[in-house]
């Protein structure tokens, strides 16, 4: 596998995200090598919790919520998904599969880090690769939070604004990350946050990851996605790990989601999944601290 690594001077002036990265080269199924980032927080002998971003963001994402996590007396680890942040970006779209996502992730966390009652928020794709590596060893995780996100197997009809999402990414010859993540937030971001989220990216050759991403979403049945996300439906529904559904009141893509994992996994039962007001898509940057107590009372009373 090719694959890129943005300069580090790119992520040189990045405001309000001054914590040191970390590396680990974890081994790909294809027999091949990745260098992931992950940055930690918070003291090493507390209670973990792993912050998942998704598309097109990195670790970045989580800057208001970990001082917020972190003086709860949390030890809060915040990968870069392959294909994204300071992680190795393979060159192909094509080497991005919802698989292989969720194998890089299992070689950080479960191999590299060795993480165990693992608290889990995730949003976007790092909900659903989140919920594949639940599904995948249950016994690591105590809580799990999904902050618009979901785990569509072929039969969710996905809104017309995903649709014309998906069409930008994946047709725009000049695609700007910080214009995708821009349009989805309620709150305009300052411009030294703009150029933090196009920092990964130097030039489109840097972008498979971000361009492959809506593909991998399965549509339809019959999609190569939706067989490995029927089987972790499957398994998360006879799980009964606590789980909560912290989605924002501007959600535009996965809205339904929620009421499918609250209806159908066991492990959201009872529980008071709250509906963050004032925060688009991109929550974290709407409401980032507002998430950030849902994942402290919700880790503390169950």
């Amino acid at each position: 596998m090719r694959f890129l690594r943005t300069p580090d001077e790119s992520f040189s002036d990045l405001s309000g995200f001054d914590y040191v990265p970390e590396y680990a080269t974890i081994v790909d199924a294809a027999g091949g090598s990745l260098r992931m980032a992950y940055v930690t927080a918070g003291p090493t002998t507390g209670p973990v919790v792993v912050l998942l971003h998704g598309e097109p963001t990195w670790s970045f994402l989580y800057r208001s919520m970990l001082p917020v996590l972190v003086d709860a007396g949390f030890r809060v680890i915040a990968p870069d998904l392959v294909g994204f942040g300071r992680s190795d970006k393979p060159a192909e779209q094509s080497d991005h599969t919802f698989e292989r996502h969720v194998q890089w992730l299992s070689a950080l966390l479960f191999e590299a880090l060795d993480l165990r009652d693992i608290s889990l928020l995730g949003h976007d794709w790092g909900g659903a690769f989140g919920l594949g590596l639940a599904a995948e060893d249950p016994g690591r995780f105590s809580h799990l939070v999904m902050s618009n996100t979901g785990i569509p197997y072929g039969h969710t009809e996905m809104p017309q604004q995903w649709w014309d999402y998906r069409r930008t990414i994946e047709t725009s010859p000049d695609l700007r990350i910080s214009g995708l993540i821009s349009e989805l937030v309620q709150k305009p971001l300052p411009s030294a946050a703009l150029a933090a989220y196009d920092a990964p990216f130097p030039d489109d050759s840097y972008k498979a990851g971000p361009r492959a991403m809506p593909a991998l979403v399965p549509t339809t049945p019959d999609h190569p996605t939706a067989a490995a996300a029927q089987r972790i439906w499957t398994v998360l529904s006879e799980l009964h790990i606590p789980l909560l559904c912290a989605f924002s009141d501007g959600e535009v893509f996965t809205k339904p989601m929620a009421a499918g994992m609250i209806e159908n996994f066991p492990g959201a039962a009872g529980h008071d999944h709250p509906d963050i007001p004032g925060a688009g898509h991109f929550v974290q940057e709407d409401a980032g601290p507002v998430l950030a107590r849902a994942v402290i009372e919700f880790v503390r009373k169950y």
